[in-house]
């Protein structure tokens, strides 16, 4: 489906255009480090936890419906890259109404990022330097913020250095861990697999702890979605989303599944030294030294991987929207090197107000994060139900990127994502979470249908970021769709 799009601006004006300005290598690690936050070194012991070594059952669970529902965001993103990704494509396929209202809720979810991984960085770094955590939480949110003015290759390449960094941390975890679970280790107090049944067995908890471990492993997948939305920036966005979707089983796999086994094989899933992160644990058991140290540095490098993404990532879809008429018209205008400034500012202030509000009315701050605890299962939902709606539409089959077994698995996904968010209804941990987000999503679902009623269903054509060629005069381009 094509639209009439806004010509480009001449290079080294303002206008209503993104850049290029990506390149590959900083897609892929940007791909990578998407699906790698704070939540693999140290909320995975949350799960494991909850669960027992039967976690490795919740992160499989997990791991297959992301790859699922990538593989159906990659079909169409393929076909029309766009940096509203399935926002956009909600649009066109269930109707405007629909990509309004997810668009700002993952916009919403990403405004929280900013500040979790904010404070997250600063209690580290304060101890560190004995400083008040909110000097170097609210430091690294203007460093962070001010790259992302500038260039969006700037914003490509902090995340490509903080991606490569996290890499060579698991890689570097993971080879210790599977010589500790051969007993070739020295020095380490930990080995073998024992642990996996030792402690009351495999599921200690049972059938539905594991159920609960899926929920913690299911969020801290967020962020897999990303280079969806980053490629759009980039020279060849075709060839990367398919690379960055070809390749998220293994790095699902390695990273979390390899990661996980190594914790659960060699530390008890009921010790208190989970307490401090699973990987914290596991280096204490094999007696690194520094190891409290070492994943201080590793956890600050993780969280600003991911407030750098959130400034990025709630400045595009902002950016998008109002590129399609649906948010403020001043987030869609670009700067000469193609940033949407206004849009990164504008994300960027309301984050540092949620930051300061932890400080001053933690309160307040608790319930605006539970705000956005179901929105990546929301986001994950409108996904299948697009995927099925733009396949069953009559439009042509797709060639490079196609989602397996269509319909069934599609329909399967959508059923298993309904099945997860009644869960959270019952387990009485991620009630408040649920409730709070379905809040949100109503009263956005009812604006957006408002807006489509009164605007018609489809916003104006030069006012949507549509299916786009780069522009032949410059290099400064309308971005595709």
């Amino acid at each position: 489906m094509h639209h009439r799009s806004s010509p480009a601006p001449p290079s080294g004006t303002p206008g209503t255009a993104l850049t290029q300005g990506l390149k590959g290598r900083q897609i892929t690690m940007i791909s990578i480090g998407g699906v790698i936050g704070a939540g693999l070194f140290v909320g995975s012991s949350t799960a494991v936890a909850a669960a027992g070594p039967a976690v490795l059952i919740s992160f499989l669970l997990a791991a297959a419906l992301v790859v699922l529902v990538m593989q159906m965001l990659g079909e169409m993103a393929v076909a029309h890259p766009d940096t509203g990704s399935f926002s956009t494509y909600a649009d066109r396929a269930l109707g405007r109404w629909a990509g309004f209202s997810i668009g700002w809720l993952y916009w919403w979810f990403y405004i929280l990022v900013i500040p979790i991984e904010a404070i997250a960085a600063g209690e580290v770094l304060g101890g560190l330097l004995a400083l008040p955590s909110w000097i170097p939480a609210l430091t690294l949110i203007a460093v962070l913020a001010g790259s992302n003015l500038l260039a969006v290759r700037n914003y490509g390449e902090f995340e490509y250095w903080f991606a490569l960094l996290k890499v060579i941390a698991i890689v570097a975890f993971l080879a210790l861990g599977v010589l500790a679970v051969l007993g070739l280790l020295p020095g380490s107090d930990a080995r073998g697999v024992g642990h996996l049944w030792s402690e009351g067995g495999f599921a200690p908890k049972g059938g539905m702890a594991v159920l609960a471990g899926l929920l913690t492993a299911m969020f801290s997948f967020q962020g897999s979605e990303i280079v969806t939305i980053a490629a759009a920036e980039s020279e060849e966005p075709r060839k990367n989303i398919k690379k960055a979707v070809r390749a998220v089983v293994w790095r699902l796999g390695l990273f979390y599944i390899g990661s996980i086994f190594v914790v659960v094989s060699l530390v008890p899933w009921n010790s208190d030294t989970l307490a401090d992160g699973s990987y914290q644990a596991v280096l204490d058991r094999m007696n690194i030294p520094g190891a409290g140290r070492i994943m201080d540095v590793v956890l600050v490098v993780a969280v600003s991987s991911c407030l750098n993404s959130a400034i990025y990532t709630a400045s595009r879809m902002a950016f998008s929207l109002a590129r399609r008429g649906d948010a403020p018209a001043a987030f869609a205008v670009t700067s000469a090197s193609g940033v949407p400034r206004t849009a990164v500012v504008a994300s960027t202030v309301i984050g540092v107000v949620a930051v300061i509000a932890n400080y001053v009315l933690p309160g307040v701050f608790t319930y605006l994060i539970a705000s956005s605890g179901a929105i990546a299962l929301m986001m994950y939902l409108v996904i299948a139900l697009t995927q099925y709606a733009t396949r069953r539409g009559g439009g042509p089959e797709p060639s490079e990127v196609r989602m397996w077994a269509f319909p069934y698995l599609t329909l399967a996904t959508i059923a298993f994502i309904a099945g997860v968010l009644v869960l959270m209804a019952v387990l009485p941990g991620h009630r408040l979470e649920l409730w709070l987000s379905l809040g949100l999503a109503a009263v956005l679902v009812g604006v957006g249908v408002l807006r489509q009623r009164r605007l018609g269903a489809q916003p104006p054509a030069e006012s949507r970021t549509g299916a786009e060629t780069p522009s032949t005069s410059s290099p400064t381009v309308a971005v595709r769709g």
